[in-house]
């Protein structure tokens, strides 16, 4: 069966549709069925490529939604359109990047009537009940990545995520979920390469004398069950995470789909999938909660370090997901960028704690403290005055929650009309007493120290380079922690100050967001001064019998005045893109946080609706506690309302590995989620000396064409071509093909040391190579 349209540069209008290397799967009487639906899907998605092509180029030309008239123009419009394009733009990319291989997998009804479910919510396909008279057997749904239905009507994919395909993911032996079997397809450049197919129910699919929805009369399936599947884990690696969202297992999927209404933590071992969860869990909940999609802040995705988001780079996209913001906690904050390691671990542990967050609050506090000083000022009309009641009524008048920065503009106002309600109205008008106060420089010079402009990093770094400012403000440091904690150079930041930083951005605002606003402000000012001065120079001018001008006097013509400001105005108070609030957070190897660490996520989640993954046995600082014990400490699950998952089984690491690595990680923590591998390598862990490192590496390199190679603990090494090389703390969350520990103990002693030592070997998916010396 051959596919009758174009597939980018993989394939043309002859190119067949499977490109299966055993003959046995390559039975006309297997893929038939699937060749025709490849054709439908592949000639729908060429007219919905068109349709999206032209739909876009109208929503660039200006063009309403249906191409029949130009825009307004307004703020609202323009914010709509920008929406649109990029809904589009997102759908384009994502039918262009894929072709067929949108398809992930079919799943089969059982024939017995008891899969009638599998067509509701959603599936929109016709669900046949046969028998074992000769009636028509069941029809296949096919699953993809995105929904697809043809121009009659007929569903051709249903989204992965939609309640419909949940049994292609769900079902498993002990409960089939209404399934006679499920097939799932491997994809190489566009063609099938290989496809497995798991039976749940035998006597459902012997149809030998049914047909199958399209006339054909074929065996059902290629009866090799799990084990091709199970071969496919052991495949070569390449420098970005593969796609693994048609292989996705129930366990996984349960915690996929898993409501997002508080935290959740996801608790699994070296090679369970944590990090493939934690990914589709952000493209599923964009999918499925209006809450989380509909202008309700999106999903931030918190990875470890940028090794880490480079190899799952290509995840989310591939899921059709671009609107998800992923970073490191250094990204959080624009510190972060040179940030570097904190030496002294006391210093390290002392900024850890949450007390120490908070005394930014009082470090900040420190600046808005009303003055008791007496101020007179003489204006052309009469002398007014500002003792320490008029000061205490405006630092009174902020609002609870505005940054300080922003702030200033509430207790500015406030002070003006302290001071304006002094002078009698019938005196001067109340509007030219407030530009003369506004320009008068007692008053600005005594407000500006009285309520300063601050540096968000001014402040933090004020705390360690002046020892009575932060006594002030932490009076429970001892003497000898307050010295630790000094240094010279106020701003040479470390990567524990970044939680300080950012507490300090939150509470204290932008100082050059506002700067750029108040002088905005200012021109608009005088723009509107002189746009109303030529108004009324052409009402004055205006001697037509209308007298047409005068409705320029109107509200319509005011309002228009100020309309420019509008837009502008809700780009400059836009926030800092990871700044949040976030309708959900999902953090990644979360087990290494520290307690300030995580109040940077949690000012971003109000909704405290957050997805936590780790293992407490990868933590380099020791994981004693339970993760219940140590949410709570940090303003997590304190009322009950965490929910915990918890994943066992090993389908990266060889059980050749994990039985090397596990008393590793035993020896330190007991009661470690050490996972179950499901598959052998036959390769054995191999042991030698350090000098045989490049002779190693390279005989791998020359006798495997694909794959790649981390050499870990061996900082001299220079990586090359499929050959890394990275640092025990720098492998979480990344997986190779060969790994190569260099010294391992050497990694360090105690929990840390152990910890390095269970995490690099655990990365290997084929082999493990130990060398000493």
């Amino acid at each position: 069966m051959r596919l009758t349209t174009r597939r980018d540069d993989h394939t043309t209008e002859t190119t067949p549709a499977f490109a299966l290397t055993n003959p046995a799967k390559d039975d006309p009487a297997l893929i038939a069925r699937d060749a025709e639906q490849f054709a439908a899907i592949r000639q729908t998605m060429a007219r919905r490529i068109g349709a999206l092509e032209r739909r876009l180029a109208r929503e660039l030309s200006g063009g309403d939604r249906n191409g029949d008239a130009a825009r307004d123009g307004s703020a609202q419009s323009a914010m709509d359109r920008d929406t649109e394009v990029r809904r589009l733009g997102s759908e384009l990319r994502l039918l262009r990047r894929f072709g067929i291989d949108l398809c992930l997998g079919r799943m089969v009804p059982a024939g017995d009537g008891t899969s009638d479910d599998l067509s509701a919510s959603g599936a929109g396909v016709s669900v046949g009940t046969g028998d074992s008279t000769g009636g028509p057997a069941p029809e296949p749904i096919y699953i993809g990545r995105i929904g697809l239905t043809d121009d009659d009507g007929r569903r051709l994919l249903v989204d992965w995520r939609a309640p419909a395909s949940e049994p292609f993911f769900g079902a498993t032996h002990a409960s089939p979920q209404g399934l006679a079997s499920r097939r799932r397809y491997r994809w190489t450049r566009g063609r099938v390469s290989d496809y497995w197919d798991e039976v749940f129910d035998l006597d459902g699919l012997e149809n030998e004398h049914g047909t199958d929805g399209l006339g054909h009369a074929e065996p059902s399936a290629a009866l090799d069950d799990q084990s091709a599947f199970i071969a496919s884990l052991g495949s070569s690696r390449s420098e970005r995470m593969r796609d693994v969202l048609s292989t996705i297992q129930a366990d996984q999927d349960a915690i996929i789909r898993a409501g997002a209404h508080g935290p959740l933590v996801v608790d699994g071992g070296p090679g369970t999938g944590k990090t493939v969860v934690a990914l589709h869990r952000a493209a599923y909940l964009l999918y499925s909660e209006p809450r989380i999609s509909g202008g309700g802040g999106g999903v931030l995705f918190v990875g470890p370090h940028q090794a880490y988001l480079d190899y799952v780079h290509d995840v989310l996209p591939g899921l059709g997901e671009d609107s998800v913001r992923v970073c490191t906690l250094r990204d959080l904050v624009p510190e972060g960028a040179t940030a570097v390691d904190e030496r002294d671990m006391r210093v390290a542990r002392l900024k850890a704690s949450t007390r120490m967050v908070e005394v930014i609050e009082a470090a900040v506090r420190h600046y808005e403290q009303p003055p008791t000083t007496r101020l007179t000022i003489e204006t052309p009309w009469a002398d007014v005055e500002l003792d320490d009641t008029g000061w205490a009524e405006a630092f009174g008048a902020v609002e609870p929650g505005t940054p300080h920065n922003e702030a200033r503009a509430q207790v500015w106002e406030t002070l003006l009309e302290v001071l304006i309600d002094q002078v009698d109205d019938e005196e001067a008008p109340p509007h030219l007493v407030r530009r003369y106060l506004q320009q008068e420089d007692d008053l600005t010079s005594s407000f500006a120290k009285a309520w300063p402009l601050l540096d968000p990093a001014g402040v933090v770094g004020d705390l360690w380079s002046v020892p009575a400012y932060l006594r002030l403000c932490a009076p429970w440091l001892t003497n000898d922690e307050v010295r630790a904690l000094r240094r010279e150079d106020a701003r040479a930041f470390t990567v524990a100050d970044l939680p300080l930083l950012d507490a300090a951005r939150q509470r204290i605002g932008d100082p050059d967001a506002v700067r750029l606003a108040r002088r905005r402000e200012a021109a608009l000012a005088a723009e509107r001064e002189e746009r109303a001065r030529i108004a009324e120079d052409l009402i004055a001018a205006d001697d037509s019998e209308m007298l047409a001008m005068s409705m320029l006097r109107g509200d319509d013509f005011k309002n228009a005045l100020d309309a420019d400001g509008g837009v502008a105005d809700a780009v400059l108070t836009s926030a800092d893109s990871l700044a949040g609030p976030f309708a959900h957070v999902i953090v990644d190897e979360a087990q290494e946080l520290t307690d300030a660490q995580w109040q940077m996520l949690l000012r971003r989640i109000p909704s405290r609706s957050i997805t936590i993954v780790g293992d407490r046995a990868q933590a380099r600082h020791g994981f004693t506690e339970s993760w219940a014990e140590r949410l709570a400490r940090v303003g997590l699950g304190g009322r009950g309302e965490l929910a915990m998952a918890s994943l066992g089984i090993n389908y990266r690491t060889p059980s050749e590995v994990m039985a090397a690595a596990e008393p590793v990680i035993r020896s330190v923590l007991p009661d470690a989620n050490v996972p179950t591998s499901v598959r052998e390598s036959g390769l054995p862990v191999v042991r030698g000396p350090v000098p045989a490192l490049n002779r190693i590496v390279d005989t791998w390199a020359a006798e495997h064409a694909e794959g790649v190679v981390c050499v870990i603990g061996a900082p001299s090494f220079e990586p090359r071509g499929r050959i890394r090389s990275l640092s025990p703390e720098h492998v979480k969350g990344l997986e190779f093909d060969l790994v190569v520990l260099v010294n391992p103990e050497r990694f360090g002693d105690g929990i840390e040391g152990a910890v390095d030592r269970y995490v690099a070997m655990t990365r290997a998916t084929q082999q493990l190579v130990l060398l000493e010396g």
